[in-house]
């Protein structure tokens, strides 16, 4: 083991504090992690990723549902639609994509490039949407909208399928606005709804004969896990409400590194 590797082990104890803190944001860092830390190829990494977000949004969940903060009716609402179009983008969209698209000039674009640019993209927008400050939700006043929970659950399964993020910073807001979950809940709500819409994801790449090093997995997710279960019992004692700006600016700040970075291959 290189220091990079050990670095790239220290780095995804911070996947677990953000998911076990604020409930997503954590999950975005993933991938990068995987190509920058430990050379993993793209298309590996977002199977990677979804295993790693899948398996520690579970020990979140667990933990969350004994406090009794799972809503399994907006759960089942909203995960069904997900799941779906999860398991549709890695059976069969994922693999229908070339690996070759188009050369502009001296710029290649290959189909692990272009998931780079989406996935930049996405951890700007989210780290917008950290930094930014919203006005509270008031959850008595919410009634259920199942249409608009439904639409922005198909267009989160769609954007974990194809870049294996969680999509718990598209979640929350959804459960907050469209079914009026507290806080809390929506947290804990959103990590049952990435443990399976993450882990049915991978069983889309494994039926498609993708090879999986179960080792390094296992290893990997030891430490997001440990963050997660670090980052529940600090919800005591932090407040979410000034960590998920800071964490959006470092969110920020990687997502113009890989933006540049991918620009310059």
């Amino acid at each position: 083991m290189n220091i990079l590797e050990i670095a790239g082990y220290m780095a995804s104890v911070l996947i677990g504090l953000s998911l076990g803190l604020i409930g997503g944001g954590g999950s975005i860092l993933t991938v990068p992690i995987l190509v920058y830390f430990f050379k993993l190829d793209t298309i590996l990494a977002t199977t990677y990723s979804l295993f790693t977000v899948g398996l520690t949004s579970s020990v979140g969940a667990v933990i969350h549902y004994q406090k009794g903060n799972v809503n399994f009716k907006i759960a089942l609402i909203f995960g069904i639609p997900s799941l779906v179009a999860v398991f549709v983008m890695r059976k069969w969209v994922m693999p229908a994509i070339p690996p070759h698209l188009l050369t502009i000039g001296h710029f290649e674009l290959t189909r692990s490039i272009l998931l780079m640019l989406l996935f930049a993209i996405l951890m700007l927008a989210a780290s917008i949407a950290m930094i930014r400050k919203k006005k509270a939700h008031s959850a008595k006043e919410q009634q259920i909208n199942y249409t608009k929970l439904v639409l922005q659950s198909i267009a989160m399964g769609l954007v974990t399928g194809l870049v294996g993020v969680g999509g718990g910073f598209l979640i929350i807001p959804s459960l907050l606005m469209f079914a009026g979950l507290e806080m809390k809940k929506a947290i804990a709500t959103s990590l049952m709804i990435m443990t399976t819409s993450s882990l049915l994801g991978v069983l889309g790449d494994v039926s498609s004969q993708i090879m999986i090093d179960y080792s390094f997995l296992f290893t990997f997710s030891a430490f997001t896990i440990a963050g997660i279960i670090a980052g529940s019992y600090l919800t005591k004692y932090i407040n979410d409400a000034k960590l998920k700006p800071a964490f959006g600016w470092f969110v920020l700040i990687m997502g113009l590194f890989v933006l540049l970075n991918t620009l310059n291959r």
